[in-house]
């Protein structure tokens, strides 16, 4: 839909610069006055700003209510050099309002989180000072958000789209000193070094399209470039797939698809509130709202969408086998996320863009309310940890000196035991020491899953509904993938909060505060409802007649009860298999994972990621590393520095200094002065001996000058 410039119309469309401005100034609040305000005054600066962005995006929704059309609002002038002219505008359409609501409604949920994650996290890693500097970084994240999907052109869209990217290094590396989980102090800082890296190879297809766009269209400003798309399919349709094509690029970073997935499970080592913003409910997101904005140019190219919904199915199918193999508690969710994502891109690339960006807004109340609840769990086993080892004050026989001396020898063992809070193999039975943590995420799976009737089930199996119309292999693979989600999200259930804790640390498992459990409360309330708001019904396509006033007329599928009940059989059977092999003989401390011996190969296939990682490690990163080694030793040190400098340069010059300072300079230079001296010494010896010191000599010599002059002068 094109839009005229306006700033006037609509009741509050003047305001949407503040979705910007008001984390903008959370953050300069907390750089200013950050230490001056101790912890509460921080936590609540950055989430009022955040929560501020929300209450915005809240009025623009409010206002397109009332004028579908929506509004450009510019800011200012941008560029303007030759034939490129961009303002500095933002788009308010019912698309873009979308995200704005998700990014800042769920952003503030996980901001107000943070609060008491960060608190617990700093007490117990004993760094107090990086927690304002954390909420810096949250704020300057929603920031870069907020410009990526307001934007009215593809280069401010681009500036949010690294700006994002900048962030999530800072925060994917926040703990970069310290030990995380078990692991090594430097996991958090090469997770954010991969992240960045990965990203930068994705944006620069992104860049490509780009060029591509002005180069053929000469703008790019949306409603520009979408007009000019048709005639260029029409005269250059290889451009159009090209455009495409390098845009994909650019989304498989971004959302982690294949094959530049790989940065987002190791994005995971970061605090977990970072895991909720970043992988589930906003940043990854980017690609999917970039193809969803893109959609008169992806839709004019059919191998273009064919390539698109292939992939993101290919994505999602993979991603859920590796998450079936994994342990740590967020790894697998990080997987399903991936996975997730491929649902997304693929309903998007089939030109379902109503269920694409369904089921992004419904995995964001889900997904954020399974990390921030995996956050909740690792807190616990955190403080169960703890407990173990310098006994609980709630403890009847804790002033027992037998006990305390118990408990001096288990806080010495913990010196040495490696305990990782986020291994699935170390829970068990936490339904009973943290039940609020275990209910919300009872939820969250339920509502992945896509069991009847949470926000799952309908986002997804609208997806699946346009598969099976339009693109048959793709509904068979993303089929697999949800039978494989069920499963692994019922696995996860029955390790962690079922059976018997496997470690000391689940049996002294405490509940989160409250200002961790409401987030949850709330986000599990949007998880169990938020499908409510697309129904596949006649009249109750509520979802899609909103977006229908950005991306034009949209077919609404009936509902189809042979794919909703195909899918919900398949849910129920993953989630009863899973059972059967996890709970029904719950696991003991150092069992074998069920799986392990009837897939044999193929779950320590699922187990290690496929070896995908070490493939890379292999295909790019050691020949990288040979090629660096060859130009540093090789070229540089050997060629350039040895041969080239020291041979070649620096033996010429002291071979041409050598021949100036002896054949040239002592030998010729040094021996005409030797020559030049002795005749002047013998000169000067003969005129000395001239010199008698008579008078009369040299009167004589005074006439005999004076008579040469004047004889010179009478014969002239």
């Amino acid at each position: 839909m094109f839009l005229s410039e306006t700033t006037s119309s609509g009741l509050f469309f003047s305001l949407v610069p503040w979705i910007v401005f008001a984390p903008v100034l959370g953050m300069i609040v907390n750089m200013l006055f950050g230490k001056r305000l101790g912890e509460k005054g921080v936590g609540t600066v950055a989430s009022v700003a955040a929560g501020a962005a929300f209450l915005v995006s809240v009025l623009q929704a409010i206002s397109l209510a009332g004028h579908h059309e929506g509004a450009i609002v510019k800011l200012g002038e941008w560029i303007h050099i030759g034939n490129l002219a961009l303002d500095w505008a933002f788009r308010v359409d019912t698309l873009s309002v979308t995200m704005m609501l998700v990014v800042s409604g769920v952003g503030t949920l996980i901001h107000i989180y943070a609060i008491g994650y960060m608190h617990e996290d700093v007490r117990f890693k004993n760094d107090v000072g990086r927690f304002n500097r954390f909420f810096v970084f949250l704020n300057l994240f929603i920031a870069a958000m907020m410009i990526l999907v307001s934007g009215d052109n593809y280069l401010m869209l681009f500036v949010g789209w690294e700006g994002v990217g900048l962030a999530s290094f800072l925060l994917i590396g926040f703990w970069y000193d310290m030990d995380t989980l078990g692991r090594p102090s430097w996991a958090n800082s090469n997770a954010a070094k991969k992240a960045f890296i990965t990203n930068r190879v994705g944006d620069f297809g992104f860049l490509i399209a780009g060029f591509l766009i002005f180069w053929q269209i000469g703008s790019f400003q949306f409603d520009a470039v979408f007009a000019g798309a048709p005639l260029l399919a029409q005269t250059n349709p290889e451009i159009i797939l090209l455009i495409t094509v390098f845009m994909l690029i650019g989304v498989a970073g971004k959302s982690a698809q294949i094959p530049l997935y790989v940065w987002l499970p190791d994005a995971m080592a970061g605090p977990t509130p970072v895991s909720a913003l970043i992988h589930a409910a906003t940043m990854v997101t980017a690609g999917v709202y970039l193809i969803a904005r893109s959609a008169p140019i992806f839709t004019l190219i059919h191998d273009a969408q064919y390539i698109v919904a292939t992939l993101g199915a290919v994505t999602a199918l993979f991603a859920a086998t590796i998450a079936v193999g994994q342990y740590d508690i967020k790894k697998v969710l990080a997987y399903s996320t991936i996975s997730q994502l491929g649902f997304m891109v693929a309903a998007v690339g089939m030109g379902a863009y109503v269920a694409g960006m369904f089921h992004l807004v419904t995995h964001a109340f889900f997904k954020a309310l399974l990390f921030l609840s995996a956050g909740s769990v690792i807190l616990g086993l955190e403080r169960g940890h703890h407990h173990a080892a310098h006994g609980s004050p709630k403890s009847p026989d804790f002033g027992d000196s037998a006990h305390k001396n118990q408990r001096q020898e288990s806080l010495d063992s913990s010196h040495h035991e490696v305990f990782d809070p986020g291994d699935m193999r170390n829970m068990g039975g936490l339904r009973k020491t943290m039940p609020v943590t275990f209910w919300v995420y009872m939820i969250g799976t339920l509502a992945l899953a896509g069991i009847f009737p949470f926000a799952g089930f309908w986002s997804k199996d609208e997806i699946l509904l346009d598969a099976s119309l339009h693109y048959p292999h793709v509904y068979w693979i993303l089929s697999a993938a949800a039978f494989l989600t069920a499963f692994y999200m019922g696995r996860q259930v029955w390790m962690v909060f079922f059976g018997k804790a496997r470690h000391e640390a689940a049996e002294h498992a405490e509940e989160s505060p409250l200002v961790i459990t409401v987030p949850l409360m709330i986000l599990a309330i949007l998880s169990a409802l938020g499908g409510f708001m697309n129904l596949p019904f006649k009249g109750f396509h509520q979802f899609g007649i909103w977006l229908e006033h950005t991306l034009g007329a949209i077919e609404f599928p009936p509902f189809d009860l042979v794919v909703a009940g195909l899918s919900t059989v398949l849910a129920l059977g993953a989630i009863a298999l899973s059972w059967f092999l996890y709970q029904r003989k719950p696991l003991q401390n150092g069992d074998p994972d069920p799986l392990a011996k009837p897939l044999g190969l193929a779950f320590v296939g699922m187990e290690n990621k496929w070896f995908i990682d070490e493939a890379y490690q292999f295909v790019l990163i050691n020949p990288y590393k040979r090629l660096s080694e060859f130009l540093a030793q090789t070229i540089d040190w050997d060629f350039w520095h040895e041969w080239f400098h020291n041979s070649a340069i620096v033996a010429s010059f002291v071979g041409l200094s050598r021949f100036l300072a002896d054949p040239l300079d002592m030998g010729v230079i040094d021996k005409i002065s030797t020559l030049l001296a002795d005749w002047v010494r013998e000169t000067s010896d003969t005129l000395r001996e001239m010199q008698t010191g008579l008078v009369r000599n040299y009167a004589l010599g005074v006439v005999v000058g004076v008579v040469a002059i004047l004889g010179y002068l009478l014969l002239k």
